[in-house]
């Protein structure tokens, strides 16, 4: 046992994410001939090195009023959508526009306390401290109630976490929960998802600080009966006081609320369970996520996501019959279209990539698009849309100081340092392109605060207003769209005020950022070194 024990702790001590990528491909090798001699193949993993990116205040806007494009409350640019995923049509007036951290974390707690028959909550993980507390203390509060007032089966509440994240350390996610799970078994749900991707050589060696990076639940959506909030918020105090973010809350929206629920449980069904005594099982049925064989699992898994979709297009045509059959009698006008994205990569799911993709492939002169991400990292392919069509863009993203990786230790203090590079990589190549008239990068700065918000605000030409936004999870980043589980929300709307909201949002964003010139990476704290530069295509893989 002393030589395996030695070599390990040798690899944790120089391990870096660079090390990640020999030992995944090893692992990977390893197992498909494991699998083969079983008689099965295994899927290929994402590839985990990509070629380095190539060389690559007031903020103008096409002036008028969105108006109607289209019939059925659809602008016709992105009638599309609707033939290729699920959507529902909902009136603005349902949807709120969350400014705040503080108007996040309140709305969740009420969303909690008023909960009658669900709570569904999905995170990348839950933090450990008093806020954090107080939400676990909001469920306790809610399940009691129910039990009081007999309606103990009524009342379920469901956590989907990510199982690297929410293990991290002694007192964990896993260990905030337990009393709830202890305490009301029959109504409490607690699903832990372990990637198929994080197995055999690599799961050993890999440190659990690093683990992570391997790929991960990223889903954050925050359910309470048929009322939602998607976002990109994770459960953890920094969040609700001075982490900058998006959160959209959809109030009294059934047919929304009972998808991103019934997503949540198909990934909680191919997740691991956690038991009252901390320990983790399999659901009946279902391949192990590192023990079992690759394939099957992503086969399962993603047979039971597609269920769901389809389930959603079916409640999709009936919900249009039911429209069509009491438009006379609503007194509320549906004029927003919401459509659910989702993207899981490693499941062989890209319903994400591809509408983004269309939508950056549509984006011609008569449109301006703001996007915003806290980790500048776009994929090749999202790079080359930006660069290679006529719309306008505005890029948001977080300054060195507001970048969630600064300040920490280790090979991850490198990483602002790492954007940094990214960022001035992209930039050239706008410059080598002619294109600083059309594309724009832009820093948000904000004492004492991080950034994380993400998405895009989309302008038609003669509007003021945005028609169409993307909320929710996903960075446009390699890890998005290649190894994480992500979802978000398009909202499609002509409601004007809901428009207006969107418009207040983007503005005040970007109210709080001064635009990225020559002069920018001039600045003594915009010094990269070497190193980080050589180890860039990397960081861009896992972080």
């Amino acid at each position: 046992m002393a030589a395996p024990m030695t070599w390990r702790r040798l690899v944790h001590s120089v391990y870096s994410p660079a090390i990640a990528g020999v030992f995944s491909r090893i692992s990977d090798r390893f197992f498909r001939v494991q699998d083969r001699r079983r008689g099965s193949a295994m899927l290929l993993l994402a590839p985990l090195l990509a070629p380095a990116e190539p060389a690559p205040r007031h903020i103008s806007r096409p002036t008028g009023s969105a108006g109607p494009q289209g019939s059925d409350g659809l602008c016709s640019h992105f009638r599309w959508m609707a033939e290729q995923i699920p959507a529902f049509r909902v009136p603005g007036a349902h949807i709120q526009i969350l400014m705040s951290p503080d108007q996040f974390y309140q709305a969740m707690k009420a969303g909690i306390r008023s909960a009658q028959r669900r709570v569904v909550m999905a995170s990348l993980y839950l933090g450990t401290g008093q806020l954090e507390q107080e939400l676990v203390d909001c469920m306790e509060e809610a399940l009691q109630h129910a039990k009081e007032n007999r309606r103990s089966l009524d009342l379920k509440v469901s956590v989907l976490l990510d199982y690297t994240r929410g293990s991290r350390g002694q007192i964990n996610s896993r260990t905030m929960l337990l009393p709830l799970l202890q305490r009301f078994t029959s109504q409490m749900r607690v699903s832990l998802y372990h990637t198929p991707d994080l197995r055999g050589l690599l799961r050993l060696l890999v440190p659990q600080r690093f683990n992570e990076t391997i790929g991960v639940q990223h889903i954050k959506v925050y359910l309470f009966d048929d009322s939602v909030i998607i976002s990109g918020a994770n459960l953890s105090d920094s969040y609700f006081t001075n982490r900058q973010d998006r959160y959209v809350l959809l109030e009294n929206c059934r047919e929304v609320a009972d998808f991103f629920s019934d997503l949540v449980e198909a990934v909680g069904d191919f997740s691991l369970q956690l038991q009252p005594d901390n320990s983790v099982t399999v659901q009946d049925g279902m391949v192990h996520p590192y023990k079992g064989n690759r394939e099957d699992f992503s086969a399962a898994a993603r047979k039971r996501i597609m269920e769901v979709v389809s389930l959603a297009r079916v409640r999709q045509h009936q919900q249009l019959r039911r429209s069509r059959e009491e438009e006379a009698r609503s007194e509320e006008e549906e004029d927003t279209w919401v459509f659910p994205l989702v993207q899981m990569k490693p499941l062989g799911i890209r319903m994400d990539e591809q509408v983004t993709q269309r939508l950056l492939t549509d984006a011609g002169p008569d449109s301006t698009v703001f996007l915003t991400s806290g980790y500048f990292n776009l994929t090749r392919a999202y790079m080359r849309l930006v660069l290679e069509t006529g719309a306008s863009y505005h890029i948001l993203t977080a300054s060195p100081e507001v970048n969630g990786f600064f300040g920490a230790k280790g090979v991850a203090g490198a990483i602002p340092a790492a954007y940094i590079h990214i960022a001035r990589q992209f930039y050239n190549r706008v410059c080598q392109l002619g294109q600083q008239e059309r594309v724009h990068l832009h820093e948000y700065h904000r004492p004492q605060w991080t950034f994380h918000a993400k998405g895009l605000w989309y302008y038609l030409w003669g509007q003021d207003r945005p028609c169409l936004t993307l909320i929710g999870s996903p960075n446009f980043g390699y890890r998005s769209v290649h190894r994480d589980l992500e979802a978000q929300i398009a909202i499609v709307t002509e409601n004007e005020a809901l428009q207006s909201q969107l418009q207040e949002e983007q503005e005040t964003l970007y109210r709080r950022s001064t635009e990225v010139s020559d002069s920018t990476f001039q600045q003594p704290n915009r010094y990269v070194k070497l190193w980080v530069k050589l180890v860039t295509p990397l960081i861009k893989n896992f972080f």
